[in-house]
């Protein structure tokens, strides 16, 4: 009665995967992981003596050791790897940031000319890069990728 509850929950995870993909929901790259968890969980329920002689080869005294054994290990791995993914959405959302605040800064130096009465101001050599401000950054000086 176990294997055939375990069965029918991979399958329903399986099952749930696939339609995950398929209404988009979940990007290929993380289901390849369920997928493999889902069929090795089938596997397992098919052929539960299986989880015994690889606990035996292994050298593991309970094959329940052995399915605790891997899936902390595999736990272990999606946290390592969401950890990176972290870290490179976190470099990115620094360099937009920046990029932002250049052309927020850019932006502002062009259109306070603009709104301002001052004579001073209405010189259109006032709103060149070179003569906005010390806070005016030229396009073509900007750095991107060189982190």
């Amino acid at each position: 009665m176990g294997n055939i509850a375990a069965f029918l929950l991979a399958l329903a995870i399986v099952g749930l995967v696939v339609e995950m993909l398929r209404r988009k929901k979940l990007r290929e790259k993380y289901a390849v992981l369920w997928l493999v968890v889902g069929v090795a969980t089938l596997v397992l329920a098919a052929f539960p003596r299986l989880l015994n002689v690889v606990a035996e080869f292994v050298g593991v005294q309970l094959p329940s050791n052995l399915l605790f054994a891997m899936s902390i290990l595999m736990l272990l791995g999606v946290c390592l790897h969401l950890s990176w993914e972290i870290s490179v959405v976190e470099d990115e959302t620094r360099t937009l940031a920046e990029e932002v605040a250049i052309l927020r800064v850019q932006v502002e130096a062009l259109s306070a000319p603009a709104s301002s009465d001052s004579p001073l101001q209405s010189d259109p050599r006032a709103t060149t890069p070179d003569t906005a401000g010390s806070h005016a950054v030229k396009p073509d000086s900007q750095q991107k990728g060189s982190d």
